[in-house]
C-alpha cells in the first residue's frame, strides 16, 4: 500500500537533529512520496533543495503563509516567482487567509493570497491552500481564478459542512490531517469526511503539527511525523466506512493526478515505494 503525504513541514527546526531517521521511519512506514511545504522564502528555499537531492521521494510547495503576509516584500515574491517555475515545485502555496489570529492585517494577506493565484494562473500549477476564519473572503478571491487554475486543495479542511460543499462545487480537492484524530476538536470533520468524494481526498500529516491523538500508545514527543499519515488514514477510513486500503489508494491516486507526480514515482521500486495498482502505464 503506497502512501503520499500532501503536506508535510519537514525543514521545520524541530526535524533538524534526527532528520534522517524520520525520513527512514516513513520510507518503512510505506511513504512513497512526501510534499514538503513552503511556508516562507527560507523554508520554501529548504524544501526545494530536498526536492532537488531526492526527486523520487520528496516534491514541494512554494508560498507564503497568510501568517507572515505583512513581512513579504517585492523581493520575496520575485525570489518566489523564480522558485516556482521550477519542476521541483508542484504547487503555488501555502497561501490562503486567516483571519483567526490575524498575525498579518487582512488587506495585506487578501493581496499576497492575490498574487499567489495569479502566480499559479500564469505557471499553470495548482494552489496549495490555508482557510481559517475568512471563507467569505476566501471563497470570493478563489472564485476569481478558479476557472483559470490547474486544480488546487484546501489544505488542514476544519471548516463547516457549507464551507465543504463549496470547495467541493469550485472541484477542489480537500486535504485531510491528524485533526480528525482528535476527539474534542475533530468531531464536525468526522461526521463530514464521508461526503468528501472519492476522487477528491487528500491525506497528510503536516508534520511536525497535528500529532494523531488516536495514537496508542502516545510518543514521548508531541512532534507529528509522516510516519503516522497511516493513522490519519486509519481514522478517515473509520469515518468513511471504507478499507484502509481504499482510502489509501483513492487519495494516492489524487494526488498524483493533482501534483502531477506520476514521473517521480514511475522510478521507484516496488515495495514500500510502489504504486497503486494501475497507476503506471
Amino acid at each position: 500500500m503506497a502512501l503520499i503525504d500532501i503536506g508535510a513541514n519537514l525543514t521545520h527546526k524541530s526535524f533538524a537533529h534526527d532528520f534522517e531517521s524520520v525520513v527512514a521511519d516513513a520510507v518503512e512506514a510505506g511513504l512513497a512520496h512526501i510534499i514538503l511545504t513552503g511556508t516562507d522564502l527560507p523554508t520554501s528555499r529548504a524544501a526545494l533543495a530536498l526536492s532537488t537531492e531526492r526527486p523520487e521521494l520528496f516534491s514541494c510547495t512554494v508560498g507564503f503563509h497568510p501568517h507572515i503576509a505583512q513581512s513579504v516584500s517585492a523581493a520575496d515574491l520575485n525570489a518566489a516567482d523564480e522558485l516556482s517555475a521550477l519542476p521541483e515545485v508542484v504547487a503555488v502555496g501555502e497561501t490562503g487567509l486567516d483571519f483567526n489570529r490575524n498575525y498579518s492585517p487582512p488587506e495585506r494577506q487578501l493581496a499576497i493570497f492575490e498574487r499567489q493565484l495569479q502566480l499559479a494562473v500564469a505557471l499553470q500549477k495548482p494552489v496549495f491552500l490555508h482557510q481559517r476564519d475568512a471563507h467569505t473572503a476566501f471563497l470570493d478571491l478563489l472564485k476569481r481564478y478558479r476557472c483559470d487554475l490547474p486544480g488546487g486543495v484546501v489544505h488542514c479542511f476544519t471548516d463547516n459542512e457549507a464551507a465543504l460543499l463549496d470547495y467541493l462545487e469550485l472541484d477542489m480537492y480537500i486535504g485531510v490531517t491528524g485533526w480528525i484524530c482528535d476527539e474534542r476538536r475533530g468531531e464536525l470533520l468526522q461526521s463530514l469526511v464521508a461526503k468528501i468524494p472519492d476522487d477528491r481526498l487528500l491525506v497528510e500529516t503536516d508534520a511536525p503539527y497535528l500529532l494523531p491523538r488516536t495514537l496508542t500508545p502516545q510518543p514521548g514527543s508531541r512532534r507529528n511525523e509522516p510516519k503516522y499519515l497511516i493513522e490519519v488514514l486509519k481514522t478517515i477510513a473509520y469515518h468513511r466506512q471504507q478499507a484502509v486500503e481504499v482510502v489509501a489508494r483513492h487519495s494516492a491516486e489524487n494526488a498524483i493526478r493533482l501534483f502531477g507526480l506520476r514521473k517521480r514515482l514511475k522510478s521507484q521500486q516496488t515495495g514500500a515505494g510502489s504504486l497503486p495498482e494501475g497507476q503506471v502505464s
